[in-house]
C-alpha cells in the first residue's frame, strides 16, 4: 500500500517535531567551575608556551607560529588529562592534518570541495590513528589560505608541535601534582 500525501505530510512534521526537541538540547548542567589557580596556571602555561614558540621562531627567522597553536594550548594548558591533550594526539594531529592538508592543495588545488576533503579526512585520519586533536583540524584550512611550500610540514607544524609539548611536560609536572602525559 502506497502511503498517501496526507499520511508523508504528517510524518515530515513529525520528524521535524522531533529534530527542534533535539535542538533544544538536553537541558544538562554547566561544567563546574574552574579555581582560580587552574586558571591562572593555564594562562601562565599558555603565555610561557607561546613565548617560546616565538622567541625561537624570532631568533632562528623560522616560521614555528601556526595559528591552530593558540587552541592546542587551550587542551595542553587548561585540560592536560583528556585524550586529546595528550603528546601522541598534540604532534599525531598536528602532523596528519598538515600533510592531508599539503597533499590534497598539491592535488587537487584551491576548490572549494578539495579543503573540505581535505579536512575531512584529516578527521578521519585522526580518529583511525587515535591522535584527534581538534586545533589540528584547522591546519588543512590554514595551508588552503596560505598555500605554503612543503617544508611547511616541519616547520612550523611538527617542531612548533614538539617546542609546545616540550614546555607542557615540563610546565605541567611542575606546577601539578597529576602526570603528564597520561601515555605517550
Amino acid at each position: 500500500m502506497v502511503p498517501s500525501s496526507s499520511d508523508r505530510g504528517s510524518k515530515g512534521r513529525t520528524a521535524s517535531q522531533g529534530l527542534f526537541q533535539k535542538l533544544k538540547g538536553d537541558h544538562a548542567p554547566l561544567p563546574s567551575k574552574h579555581s582560580a589557580k587552574d586558571i591562572l596556571l593555564a594562562w601562565l602555561g599558555g603565555f610561557l608556551a607561546m613565548s617560546v614558540v616565538a622567541l625561537l621562531s624570532n631568533t632562528f627567522t623560522i616560521a614555528l607560529v601556526l595559528g591552530s597553536f593558540g587552541a592546542s594550548c587551550v587542551l595542553v594548558f587548561g585540560f592536560p588529562d583528556v585524550p586529546f591533550s595528550q603528546p601522541r594526539n598534540v604532534i599525531g594531529g598536528h602532523f596528519l592534518s598538515s600533510l592531508i592538508g599539503l597533499i590534497c592543495l598539491t592535488l587537487f588545488g584551491t576548490t572549494w570541495w578539495s579543503v573540505a576533503i581535505a579536512v575531512a579526512t584529516a578527521i578521519s585520519v585522526m580518529m583511525l590513528t587515535r591522535t584527534t586533536h581538534p586545533p589540528a583540524g584547522s591546519n588543512p584550512v590554514i595551508i588552503y589560505l596560505t598555500k605554503p611550500a612543503w617544508s611547511f610540514l616541519l616547520f612550523p607544524t611538527v617542531f612548533g608541535a614538539i617546542v609546545l609539548i616540550i614546555v607542557a611536560l615540563l610546565y605541567n609536572n611542575f606546577t601539578r601534582e597529576s602526570r603528564y602525559p597520561k601515555y605517550w
